[in-house]
């Protein structure tokens, strides 16, 4: 017969060993390097104290003007004590890919641990090992159109291309792609970037010839085009064009995402007056994706701040950017999206009529821009 002794011995050796079988399978006992390779959401506390003890972040190709990304660092900066590194916020998404590229074996300052990559370049990064797959918390609800299959890459937010317009010195507003090519636009009309490495600059090509064609397949050739018409009536201004060129009237008008030229105007606040205005056709939308480095130097705190960026706050910090966040009909059906941040984008019908390529479609368009722009549009050899 068992004392009372016996039974408070064996129940507490019962209890041990549900203890060490648990921490054996459990979440607690995992390594580190189980835990990131699983390619899993990672239990919040553990993810925040393991980014804790990184202390530090390293991000790239982050303008404080684009999408809100200002605030945004600054919230998790202060907020988690992260020491964050911004490298090269002027950079498109190829030089990311080239930032992981060079430091990826030794490292160090330069080497990033996130990425806010066009969708052009995730398959090719993808396939060069350069990303490490990792599902947020909120996957399920993304669609699945807007996200790799294994979790390499993630769509963050959109936007579609329009027109800034330096009212000091622009007097007719282009309302569509067509009126750029009006004499009165004589050395006006910039891109924001390079069309051999920005993203955005490769859509608004593509988004010129599908205001020409209405293919998304046949538009990449025809977007060249009209800008080598453009570039040979000498429209076309060879400078990458920012808050400050407009300002100053180096680029009266500037061909960019609706959300970049909307908060132009809010930070010129007047001075001078833009104009920002979403095209009559040729209206392309633009998904961006979130990635991690495969080489991340601090590989918790680049997991930490995706969950971040999709979670309800970090999702509505991007809308308060003008740029429509991937979980926003959720938040909106949800009704946590406040009216008077809505109210501040643009209509809806300027939206309704947005394309959505494909990965596909995006890869060949890109591929077809990117090798052909110097030949076509510059002339070079």
């Amino acid at each position: 017969m068992l004392t009372r002794r016996d039974l408070c011995q064996k129940s507490a050796l019962a209890m041990l060993a549900v203890l060490l079988g648990g921490c054996g399978t459990g979440e607690r006992m995992r390594s580190a390097q189980e835990l990131l390779e699983s390619g899993e959401s990672i239990p919040w506390d553990r993810l925040l104290a393991e980014a804790r003890t990184e202390a530090a972040l390293t991000t790239i190709a982050l303008p404080h003007d684009w999408a809100n990304y200002g605030e945004i660092l600054s919230t998790v900066r202060e907020r988690y004590g992260l020491r964050i590194t911004e490298l090269n916020p002027a950079a498109g998404s190829g030089e990311e890919l080239e930032a992981i590229e060079l430091h990826k074996e030794k490292g160090g300052s330069g080497a990033p641990d996130v990425l806010d990559i066009g969708l052009g370049f995730t398959e090719s990064a993808k396939e060069k090992g350069l990303l490490a797959p990792y599902k947020v918390a909120p996957w399920a609800s993304i669609p699945e159109n807007a996200r790799d299959p294994d979790g390499y890459w993630c769509g963050n937010y959109y936007g579609v291309l329009a027109f800034e317009a330096n009212l000091s010195l622009v007097k007719t507003v282009p309302l569509d792609w067509p009126d750029l090519l009006r004499p009165e636009y004589k050395n006006m009309v910039a891109l924001a970037g390079d069309p051999t490495l920005s993203n955005q600059a490769i859509y608004s090509v593509w988004a010129a010839g599908l205001s020409r064609t209405g293919s998304l397949e046949e538009a990449p050739m025809a977007g060249l085009e009209f800008f080598a018409e453009l570039h040979r009536i000498g429209n076309f201004v060879p400078l990458i064009a920012d808050v400050y060129t407009v300002a100053a009237g180096d680029t009266p008008i500037t061909i960019q995402w609706d959300y970049l030229g909307l908060s132009n105007r809010d930070t010129l606040k007047g001075e001078p007056d833009v104009a920002v205005v979403i095209p009559d056709s040729g209206i392309l939308a633009g998904l961006y994706a979130q990635a991690i480095s495969a080489y991340a130097p601090h590989p918790f705190a680049a997991r930490l701040w995706s969950e971040f960026l999709f979670s309800d706050e970090g999702q509505l910090l991007w809308l308060e950017g003008y740029v429509h966040p991937i979980r926003y009909n959720e938040l909106v059906a949800a009704y946590k999206v406040p009216l008077e941040l809505a109210a501040k984008l643009p209509p809806p019908d300027s939206y309704a009529r947005a394309l959505f390529p494909t990965v596909p479609q995006i890869t060949t368009a890109h591929k077809i821009i990117t090798e052909n722009w110097h030949r076509v549009v510059l002339g070079d050899a």
